[in-house]
């Protein structure tokens, strides 16, 4: 969000995921490189996929561990341009991309880009479960009874105020390209806090790191799947619950934000022509718990994506040759 997030995580366009995650090749199109699902080129790739690579780690996991096998088992070339949520979109009608991994959400790029352009389609479900929210350092919680209750954080704002918030608690967000409802819930929920936007997935994990070990006071955005949980003690805030509909105005929501289902979105061009590459996107499916693992040795771990990839594909098998074609 972002969350993922995570919402999906809004506003959107990109900087490049500042957590350690992988190496990739910016080029986009407009190369030598053949189209998705073309035959094989002179140098013996059974064809190029541009799998679009949206700023935060759990999505790079993912991307890296498909791209992986589309290279080492199917014989594709692919490419991993950095391009943020509404401009990857937007790269299915100028054939820039062929597949965005992990969709969270966005009901108003599928109507747009999918139900009225018709230029992409959902590929299925990544498995994956995705929950964006506010989060505090478990220290808080336990020392402050109430504060993970929304209707208490105007008691505690003096705790979060920063110098880029000044006289309202802060709120630390991402990036700015993440969905977002934080000033709306701020706003409709009377609130008397301030999003500081902190510019990347990076600043989040620093920021939520040194508030638990320092015992530094924290309000912030965050999103789950995330390797952070194992490693940091983190509570979630609880805002009003989610009902169906209650984020339909974006200017009126006053509910947290929905469990997603994660999708995978993909080109029409590339649904119709993309061949095994396409199988094996549609294919892929794995758990929260697996995308954690290859981000977690992505960013602690001193791993490239590649790198990542290959040891997670090592060590399971089973699982990444059901996604095979036959």
């Amino acid at each position: 969000m972002k969350i993922r997030l995570l919402a999906g995580l809004v506003a959107l366009g990109l900087a490049a995921v500042g957590c350690g995650g992988a190496t990739v090749d910016t080029s986009t199109s407009g190369t030598s490189a053949p189209a998705s699902g073309s035959t094989a080129s002179a140098s013996g790739s059974a064809g190029t996929v541009k799998i679009a690579i949206n700023p935060w780690v759990g999505y790079e996991a993912s991307a890296n561990v498909v791209a992986y096998l589309l290279e080492n088992e199917l014989g594709y070339t692919v490419e991993l341009p950095e391009i943020k949520e509404q401009l990857a979109w937007e790269g299915f009608e100028t054939g820039d991309v062929d597949v965005i991994i992990e969709n969270w959400g966005h009901p108003d790029l599928k109507k747009q880009f999918i139900d009225e352009k018709k230029v992409a389609q959902v590929a299925g479900s990544t498995g994956n479960k995705g929950v964006i929210g506010w989060y505090i350092p478990k220290w808080m919680a336990d020392e402050h009874p109430g504060i993970t209750d929304y209707k208490n954080l105007n008691k505690y704002a003096e705790l979060f105020k920063t110098s880029e918030s000044g006289d309202k608690g802060q709120l630390l967000f991402g990036d700015p390209s993440y969905v977002s409802n934080e000033e709306a819930l701020i706003k409709n929920l009377k609130l008397n806090y301030k999003v500081v936007v902190g510019g990347s997935e990076a600043a989040l994990i620093k920021g939520a790191q040194q508030a638990q070990e320092q015992k530094k006071a924290l309000l912030f955005y965050f999103w789950d799947p995330h390797w952070l949980f194992s490693k940091t003690d983190l509570v979630r805030v609880n805002l009003p619950a989610y009902t169906e509909g209650c984020d339909a105005d974006p200017k009126k929501v006053a509910c947290d934000y929905p469990e997603m289902d994660l999708d995978k979105i993909v080109s029409t061009k590339f649904a119709q022509s993309g061949g095994k590459a396409y199988e094996l996107v549609k294919n892929f499916s794995w758990t929260n718990e697996d995308q954690n693992a290859v981000a977690d040795d992505m960013t602690n771990n001193g791993m490239t994506g590649e790198e990542a990839a290959k040891k997670w594909v090592e060590a399971n098998t089973a699982k990444w040759q059901a996604w095979i074609p036959k």
